[in-house]
C-alpha cells in the first residue's frame, strides 16, 4: 500500500495514520515529526525550518522534498508507506511522482482527504499540550493528563507549542487553504482521491478509512 493522507493541521490524520501503519506493517512518514525532531536537535535543516513553522508558514519545497527523498530510500518502505503531511503543494506532488517513477517503486494507490470545519480544528489544536522530554501529547479537554500540566509518563511540565496557539493555527489554516487545497483537484483528476469525514468519533473515522483503502495490500 502506498497511501497519502491529506487534510489541514489538526484534522486527525496523524492518529489514523499510526493505526493503519501498525495494522499493515508499513511506516508512517510524517514530515511534521521529522522537522520537529530536526529543530529539537538543532540540525541545519531544523534551523532552516524553524522560522517558517513558528510563523505558520510552509517549509520551502526544496527542503521538504529532500527529507522525503532520503526517507523513502530506506528499506522499511519497500512494501509500502503512508505519507502524512506530504505532499502539501502541487509542486511537491509532482516531485513525489518523479521520485516514485525514478525508483521503479510504483505509484500511489489512494489519496484520502480528511475533512473538518476550521473552527473544530482550531479547538482541537489550541487545547493540545506536549511533553518536551518524551513527546507525549495531551489535550486539555479530550485527553487531559492525570495531574494538570504534568506528563503522565515522565512528569515533565507540559507546554503549548508555538504553532498550536490560536493566531498561528489560523495562519496555518489560511496557508493550507491557499497552497494545499489545489492538491485535491490534482489527485481527483487522476482518479486517486477519496473523501473522509473527520468529524466522526476516532474509531468510526478509522473504520471508514479502512473501508476506503480495503482494496490495497502491502507489497
Amino acid at each position: 500500500m502506498r497511501l497519502i493522507l491529506l487534510g489541514a493541521p489538526g484534522v486527525g490524520k496523524g492518529t489514523q495514520a499510526q493505526r493503519l501503519a501498525t495494522e499493515r506493517g508499513i511506516p508512517q512518514i510524517s514530515t511534521g515529526e521529522i522537522l520537529r525532531d530536526a529543530i529539537k536537535r538543532g540540525t541545519p535543516l531544523g534551523i532552516q525550518a524553524k522560522s517558517f513553522m513558528e510563523a505558520g508558514n510552509l517549509v520551502p519545497d526544496d527542503v521538504v522534498i529532500g527529507i522525503i527523498r532520503d526517507r523513502l530510500s530506506r528499506s522499511d518502505g519497500a512494501d509500502g508507506f503512508i505519507l502524512d503531511g506530504f505532499p502539501r503543494t502541487v509542486a511537491q506532488a509532482q516531485a513525489l511522482d518523479r521520485m516514485l517513477l525514478d525508483s521503479g517503486a510504483g505509484g500511489i494507490d489512494y489519496v484520502v482527504n480528511f475533512e473538518a470545519p476550521n473552527q473544530e480544528i482550531i479547538s482541537r489544536l489550541s487545547g493540545r499540550r506536549t511533553c518536551p522530554d518524551c513527546q507525549a501529547v495531551y489535550h486539555v479537554e479530550h485527553a487531559p493528563p492525570r495531574q494538570e500540566g504534568r506528563c503522565d509518563k515522565c512528569g515533565a511540565a507540559l507546554v503549548q507549542r508555538t504553532d498550536d496557539k490560536p493566531d498561528t493555527i489560523a495562519a496555518r489554516l489560511k496557508v493550507y487553504d491557499q497552497q494545499t487545497s489545489p492538491l485535491i483537484d490534482y489527485y481527483r483528476e487522476r482518479g486517486l482521491l477519496r473523501q473522509l469525514d473527520a468529524t466522526a468519533p476516532i474509531d468510526s473515522v478509522y473504520r471508514n478509512l479502512r473501508s476506503l483503502v480495503q482494496g490495497t495490500k502491502s507489497r
